[in-house]
C-alpha cells in the first residue's frame, strides 16, 4: 500500500491522522516539523506528504517550497492540512506547489478520500 508522511508538530494530531490513515490501509511515517521532513522525505520518498503549515524551525510552506523544487522529491504531492483557513492562505500554499489544501479538523472520509484521489492520480499531477 501506498506510503503516506505526515508533517506536524502536533503529537495528538500525527496519532489521529496515522491512525485514520492506518485504518484505511496505508502505511504511515511522521516527521515534527518541516525541516525533519525535507531529510525523511528524501529517504523514504514517500507517495504522498499531509504537510502542516504552522511549525517551527522550518514552515510547510517553506518545506513544501523546498521539496517542489528538489529534483529528488518533487514528484512527491504534498497536501497542506493546517487550521489556516483563509483564501490567502489556501492560494499560497499552492502556490507553493501542493496540490491540494485542507482544513482542520478534517473528517476522516473527507482525508482517506483526498489522499485515494491524489495517489490515483499519480506523480506530478
Amino acid at each position: 500500500m501506498a506510503l503516506i508522511m505526515i508533517v506536524d508538530d502536533s503529537p495528538t494530531e500525527v496519532h489521529v491522522l496515522k491512525t485514520a490513515l492506518e485504518k484505511h490501509g496505508f502505511d504511515t511515517v511522521s516527521a515534527a516539523d518541516g525541516s525533519e521532513c525535507l531529510s525523511l522525505a528524501r529517504e523514504v520518498r514517500p507517495d504522498l506528504i499531509f504537510m502542516d503549515v504552522v511549525m517551527p524551525r522550518v514552515n510547510g510552506y517553506q518545506a513544501t517550497r523546498t521539496l517542489t523544487r528538489d529534483p529528488q522529491t518533487k514528484s512527491i504531492p504534498i497536501i497542506m492540512i493546517t487550521t489556516k483557513d483563509q483564501e490567502t492562505d489556501r492560494i499560497w500554499g499552492m502556490r507553493q506547489g501542493a496540490v491540494d489544501y485542507l482544513v482542520k479538523p478534517v473528517n476522516e472520509a473527507v482525508l482517506v478520500a483526498k489522499a485515494q484521489e491524489v495517489l490515483d492520480r499519480g506523480p506530478n499531477a
